[in-house]
């Protein structure tokens, strides 16, 4: 029972966003208990920066179309038609040359929706901007 209490006066685990580096590559990334969002930089690709939303459990639905709204302080919509689907369709990725307007959106709000055709996935961004700020860092130094 005196275990159970103490355990009360911890608060619950926050899933936070993290930045950190693997060999020449960066990351940011944030878990929940439904997916995962990653951020990644590779110097060595042709398209350097890439996003993957990966759900835990399911299934992203083939669309046309990827978009992320932003909400927050710095509003913003983003879309593409050049997106794929992994083979298990658990993970969809965006490829780009650069992503600006990812990581403003993502340092300068407060929630991100994906969407996927009539699917949406609900980004917390909370504790994203310190990390944010670290992976650009990162960036830099690799070579954007």
């Amino acid at each position: 029972m005196r275990i159970f209490a103490v355990l009360l006066l911890f608060p619950l685990q926050v899933q936070a966003w993290e930045a950190y580096t693997e060999g020449p590559v960066c990351v940011l990334a944030h878990d929940t208990e439904t997916h995962r969002t990653q951020v990644t930089h590779d110097p060595r690709r042709a398209k350097p920066y890439e996003i993957d939303l990966i759900l835990d459990g399911a299934m992203w639905k083939p669309a046309d179309v990827f978009s992320i709204h932003f909400e927050g302080p710095a509003r913003l919509t983003i879309s593409t038609t050049r997106h794929t689907l992994s083979r298990d369709q658990s993970t969809i990725t965006a490829a780009d040359t650069g992503f600006g307007n990812v990581l403003d959106g993502l340092e300068f709000n407060h929630t991100a929706n994906a969407f996927l055709g009539d699917q949406a996935l609900l980004i917390n961004l909370t504790g994203a901007a310190p990390e944010v700020r670290r992976f650009r860092d990162c960036t830099e130094r690799v070579g954007a």
